[in-house]
């Protein structure tokens, strides 16, 4: 099974990156796993037609294969001024639901701060509609980020016993989360299998949510 990491900060060398490739290594379960660092690739802002994700120089085909090509997906942003990023909102919206229905999608938001619920809401209210990705019902914040999966020298002990204690916790939960990821994306994919073999009457009148 296939899992696909899309982190969405619109900075190099970003926090959002360093949470992506801690779950690189953490997503065991998963026979492949992918990171798309949205930053890296000079996606266009979407204007609402199919020919503009085809234009010259245009990475979405590379990058829209991935996704078709992964059996779930992890959508990590920071939070900005309390809302997901731009670069991940604009690809959500150039997903359309051939690429996305029906496959699982574990939410992470990161912070420096003790916030970070705000991109959460705001990504299940509005950012699931027309791609129809299944949000799964846990989600992960994490908080104090520059704190947090940090690279430690092998024997390295950290002296705040409070700080260890809440980073094993927080590694837990995420162990905890990759594994229902994994559990969602085997469910939906017979689901993802009859859709598309047995359609519904006049499926294709219903591609977009109300």
């Amino acid at each position: 099974m296939d899992l696909l990491i899309v982190s969405g900060s619109q900075r190099t060398h970003s926090q959002s990156a360093k949470v992506a490739h801690y779950l690189t290594q953490a997503a065991t379960d998963f026979s492949e796993v992918s990171h798309i660092e949205l930053c890296r690739h000079n996606l266009p802002f979407w204007d609402g037609e199919p020919e503009s994700k085809l234009g010259k120089d245009n990475p979405w085909p590379l990058i829209s294969q991935k996704v078709k090509q992964a059996d779930a997906l992890i959508l990590i942003t920071p939070e900005w001024g309390g809302m997901a990023s731009p670069l991940l909102k604009n690809f959500l919206l150039m997903c359309d639901n051939q690429e996305t229905a029906h496959k699982p999608a574990l939410l992470i938001s990161v912070v420096s701060g003790i916030s970070g619920a705000y991109p959460i809401a705001e990504l299940r209210m509005n950012a699931l509609k027309n791609n129809k990705l299944v949000a799964l019902p846990d989600h992960l914040i994490i908080r104090n980020v520059t704190e947090v999966l940090n690279k430690q020298n092998d024997g390295e002990l950290t002296t705040n016993s409070s700080a260890h204690s809440r980073e094993s916790d927080l590694k837990d939960r995420i162990q905890y989360s990759l594994h229902m990821l994994y559990q969602y994306g085997e469910a939906l994919g017979g689901i993802r299998e009859r859709h598309q073999s047995v359609p519904y009457p006049k499926q294709q009148e219903y591609l977009h949510g109300m």
